[in-house]
């Protein structure tokens, strides 16, 4: 992160940071998992086994 830049007040307090645009994206990016985690946290869970018992195809049909 060595690509950040500050804006300074009179006193040399850093104010404000320009950041490239690819590294502010990411970071929207991550704020959206973190909200979608946040939102998701009082669902129902289900174990690995169960999962993966969901995820299995049947051969040749494609469906579950």
């Amino acid at each position: 992160m060595n690509h950040l830049k500050f804006i300074v007040n009179g006193h040399g307090k850093r104010t404000a940071v320009i950041l490239p645009i690819k590294y502010y994206k990411q970071l929207l990016e991550d704020i959206h998992d973190l909200a979608m985690v946040a939102e998701r946290r009082n669902e129902p869970t289900i174990n690995f086994k169960e999962l993966k018992r969901g995820l299995k195809l049947e051969p040749g049909t494609g469906l579950r």
